[in-house]
């Protein structure tokens, strides 16, 4: 009777070894302080960052969403994992966390070293960006679950913050300003309605020129980072609002006091080309609501303030905390 091994019901063992080996130099590029020991073992080992009085470790998890499948189609698999990275961090910093280390969970249906490989080294480089460790990982080839040329990714980042630092939406007042730090574009969010606009509805194609370059490279330019200006600016930083899935308009509320609302000039927004051409076929309130519109972080900021952040960003001032029900109102 013949043997069936693990490779003929799909999974390749030596794929994965091989796999391990490519990564190997790009987990080591994101090496910083507290890492301890390299990949390998059963679990990452990073130590407990010094100089805090009463450390707390924060959590975050996210994915890509269906940016993932422009990756796939396109064939361009190395900005990805930025934007896994990105996801993740940017929410640490909305609860004054300091990124420490990152994990990944890469899942397929048939494992491509080159293609994982070239994952990877989008994660790396978002790890660098974000001055965090990537300290493991996990790779899963399931047959069955996926087809051969799909594959997901999730992503999960650690930080630690002080204690008496994370309650930010006690320190909101009325008449702190409002400033948007630009977005690169979708970021990661919105890409279900975008596709069906631009691919079915518009009928465009990866090459099509938009702005002077395909439209593949600006619906795949990766999230922004923000990591370095929080780290520059903290002590100048109220709040601040990860403007992701639910746009402004959902996820600015997050960081106010039930008796606080944020006025948003919607005119003083600096709306990027890419959502000018969307909104051609989609109702101005669901744009806002989809998408980021070109602000990827909102900074709750003094009035003393503000000149500096400015000074020191690329940020714009948008709006202001009032008294009111807690929303964010577009005037």
């Amino acid at each position: 009777m013949s043997q069936i091994s693990y490779k003929d019901a799909g999974v390749d063992i030596d794929a994965g070894n091989s796999f391990v080996e490519n990564i190997k130099p790009l987990v080591k590029s994101t090496s910083i302080p507290g890492v301890l020991g390299g990949i390998g073992s059963f679990a990452g080992a990073f130590e407990l960052p010094k100089g805090f009085k009463e450390p707390v470790m924060l959590a975050a998890t996210d994915g890509v969403g269906t940016k993932l499948k422009l990756a796939i189609d396109s064939g361009i698999h190395n900005t990805v994992g930025i934007d896994l990275v990105a996801m993740c961090v940017n929410d640490l910093l909305c609860n004054f966390a300091t990124p420490s280390f990152f994990l990944d969970y890469y899942a397929t249906g048939k494992l491509d070293v080159k293609v994982a490989t070239s994952v990877i080294s989008g994660i790396a480089e978002g790890c660098i960006r974000s001055e965090c460790a990537l300290i493991g990982g996990e790779t899963a080839e399931m047959p069955g679950m996926y087809s051969h040329d799909d594959y997901d990714l999730a992503g999960f980042a650690v930080g630690v913050a002080e204690k008496s630092e994370m309650d930010r939406v006690s320190l909101v007042k009325a008449g702190h300003k409002l400033i948007a730090l630009p977005s690169s574009g979708l970021h990661s969010n919105g890409f279900s309605l975008a596709r069906k606009v631009l691919f079915e509805k518009m009928n465009m194609s990866f090459q099509d020129d938009f702005n002077g370059k395909p439209l593949i490279e600006t619906l795949l330019t990766p999230t922004n980072i923000y990591v370095k200006t929080f780290k520059a600016l903290k002590n100048e930083i109220v709040a601040m609002a990860h403007i992701t899935g639910g746009g402004i308009v959902e996820n600015l509320p997050r960081v106010l006091p039930e008796h606080l609302m944020a006025e948003i000039q919607k005119d003083s927004i600096q709306v990027l080309p890419i959502f000018k051409l969307i909104a051609e076929h989609v109702a101005e309130d669901e744009m806002y609501r989809a998408f980021n519109m070109g602000v990827g972080m909102i900074l709750v900021v003094e009035e003393a303030n503000v000149q500096t952040v400015l000074s020191k960003t690329d940020g714009y001032l948008i709006g202001e905390i009032k008294e009111g029900e807690r929303a964010a109102i577009m005037v």
